[in-house]
């Protein structure tokens, strides 16, 4: 499965390479937790998929592997400073073992609907973009809650001076399930995440990510430090990987994985 999402990002980015020289750097969410304040160019595709994303947890005796094959992103460009996006997971696999439990699970994963609409122009000394989401419940029920939720994010960052470094700052409003199906309720997450250009091609971030989920059981905490890198292949393609490191007992204690992205 692994080998066949790498053999067909290696072809894409074969194919895309002729007609790159010719546009502006490819500009996208990937890698990090961070939601980027650009969008696809008028009349234009990218697609930015997740290979492999492995999250991996132990607590309270049982050991938790998660991963995501082809979690991907499918944009296409409105207007000049809107697109819209459809985001699809073909697989998603969880094995929990440890204090007599020994499960296995495996799913199509859930379907969110985006449409993001940038505020500012892209020269602006602040730059903003709108982006609601609405999630479908496609995964069944082993993995999924299978209810429709939906969010917001406000995206925003500023170039810090001439030093390459942009600190962008992502504040969400979720409205999610409850626990236990009744109803739903509000959630919150934020990012602090500091990116620096270190090279024409090379783009690194540091970020600082935190959660709360306001569940009538009980409020839910999560935190992550997470780290990643992004390389220019050309203009139309960037491959990424990062990981992830939880603060918290609520939160996976590592998540790593690598992306390709591709406009077209």
């Amino acid at each position: 499965m692994r080998g066949y999402f790498i053999i067909a990002a290696l072809a894409i980015a074969t194919a895309s390479g002729a007609t790159a020289a010719d546009q502006q750097p490819i500009c996208t969410d990937r890698p990090s937790k961070s939601t980027g304040e650009c969008t696809v160019p008028t009349g234009s595709w990218q697609v930015e998929t997740g290979l492999i994303d492995w999250t991996h947890d132990r607590s309270n005796g049982a050991t938790t592997d998660f991963a995501v094959y082809g979690s991907s992103l499918v944009k296409y460009g409105i207007s000049k400073n809107a697109d819209l996006e459809l985001g699809i997971t073909p697989l998603e696999m969880m094995k929990v073992h440890g204090s007599g439990i020994d499960e296995h699970h495996s799913s199509f994963g859930d379907t969110l609907i985006r449409a993001k609409y940038r505020v500012t122009s892209m020269d602006a000394p602040v730059l903003l973009a709108i982006d609601p989401f609405v999630k479908l419940p496609t995964a069944n029920h082993n993995l999924g809650n299978r209810k429709v939720e939906a969010g917001v994010v406000v995206a925003t960052s500023a170039a810090l001076g001439k030093s390459g470094l942009t600190l962008s700052l992502d504040p969400e409003l979720d409205w999610v399930a409850d626990a236990d199906g009744a109803g739903h309720h509000a959630a919150t997450q934020q990012v602090v995440n500091l990116g620096l250009a270190a090279s024409d091609k090379v783009t690194l971030s540091t970020e600082i990510w935190a959660r709360w989920d306001w569940d009538p059981s009980g409020t839910g905490k999560q935190a992550s430090a997470d780290g990643s890198v992004a390389y220019l292949v050309n203009n139309s393609v960037q491959i990424d990987a990062g990981v992830n490191f939880g603060l918290n007992r609520q939160t996976p204690d590592v998540e790593a994985y690598s992306g390709v992205s591709v406009r077209f």
